[in-house]
């Protein structure tokens, strides 16, 4: 094999492709990158057996080349160095030229490296995946349905399945949940397809590979393509492929959890209260749980309170918009609420309470596409 090609964007490509390798994988092959050259491109594949990433560099793009290519072959090349050694190269363009019992040179600038290669043979094949249900959507939507979502879900691997952001798909819309059993995430969008009717439901993608896929996608309006299998999740860019397998599991059925009427309204400005929950919780940054009180006073005041028996107790009154109906006092984990508060976009927001001991929502307003359900902590 021996190419020359455009250092930049054989940097940009290395760095995706790098996201799925991990140093802890017990396949050796799996702890590198590989490198196919051939007559359309170079094509990079990195992956952990739960992710797969590959992107593809064409020879050139409009009236750019990126390859100059002298000879076809493959490699696969140690992603603990390989793509530092790319990165830090001196010059504008890099030669990979690879001889027998696969040694490789890299050459850029005055700069030689020679690194040990493995045998691209041994490279588990990507599935081909049947691409009978299949989606679109914007990435900058997809991007924003990740953001909302993610941060709620489990990192306890004593349910597996809570460790993953479920989709589900009836009448064109598309709804995104995650839950870690103490809040809930949810967010919903319309999807552009053919045919009217898709419907599916449980596909629950780790969140490890969302959080990944946040950081390969665009804010930008183009398309996404995402095929989904029994057991294999595929998003389709333009030169990028991302596959992760799906969780085993039934996700629980979180209809049932969102009540539909509230005892306690209160309408609130939402960056007020972030600022107020984040200075409750100074004092009990060592405990555990996080509790912070909310407690609703006359003229539409409500009183934020946290305790810490070490440290101390830290009260804060702010004033709401408007409050609607019964007087309420509940405690909940201030940290969960404030996950929750950083990433809704809407200035004002209304909490919907049922009773002291019963999960409450965080809606925000002008924005029926998402909300937040938590459950109250019992202080007694």
């Amino acid at each position: 094999m021996h190419f020359f090609i455009d250092r930049e964007r054989f940097v940009h490509d290395i760095q995706h492709v790098a996201k799925a390798v991990s140093s802890r994988t017990t396949i050796p092959i799996l702890t590198g990158i590989k490198i196919v050259a051939n007559s359309d491109g170079v094509t990079l594949t990195g992956s952990d057996s739960d992710i797969s990433i590959e992107t593809f560099i064409p020879l050139e793009d409009g009236d750019k080349q990126f390859i100059t290519l002298k000879q076809e072959g493959s490699i696969v090349l140690q992603a603990k160095y390989f793509p530092d050694i790319v990165k830090k190269l001196p010059g504008d363009e890099v030669e990979i030229i690879v001889q027998d019992q696969f040694a490789a040179t890299i050459k850029s600038g005055s700069a030689v490296f020679n690194l040990n290669g493995l045998d691209p043979e041994e490279y588990p094949r990507l599935p081909q995946l049947e691409e009978d249900l299949l989606f679109r959507l914007p990435q900058d939507m997809l991007k924003n349905m990740i953001r909302q979502t993610v941060f709620a879900v489990s990192t306890q691997e004593t349910r597996p399945v809570l460790t993953g952001v479920n989709l589900e798909s009836t009448h064109g819309e598309l709804v995104c949940t995650a839950t870690d059993s103490h809040r809930l995430a949810l967010r919903k969008t319309k999807i552009e397809r053919n045919d009217d009717e898709l419907n599916f439901e449980n596909v629950v993608i780790p969140g490890k590979s969302m959080n990944e896929l946040n950081k390969i996608i665009e804010d930008s309006q183009e398309l996404i393509d995402v095929v989904v299998t029994e057991n294999q999740i595929l998003f389709k860019l333009n030169n990028l492929l991302f596959f992760s397998r799906l969780l085993e599991g039934k996700y629980p059925v979180t209809k049932n959890m969102i009540p539909n009427q509230s005892k306690t309204t209160i309408f609130l400005q939402t960056k007020p209260l972030l600022q107020a929950l984040e200075r409750a919780l100074l004092l009990s940054k060592e405990a555990k749980n996080n509790v912070i009180t909310l407690k609703t006073l006359e003229d539409g005041m409500i009183e934020i309170t946290s305790v810490s028996a070490e440290v101390g107790k830290v009260t804060e009154k702010i004033q709401s918009q408007s409050l609607e109906g019964e007087e309420m006092r509940i405690s909940f984990n201030g940290k969960n609420v404030i996950d929750a508060l950083k990433v809704i976009d809407s200035e004002e927001m209304k909490v919907e309470f049922t009773g002291a001991m019963s999960p409450f929502v965080i809606r925000p307003i002008e924005q029926e596409h998402y909300l937040h359900l938590f459950s109250p902590v019992r202080t007694y």
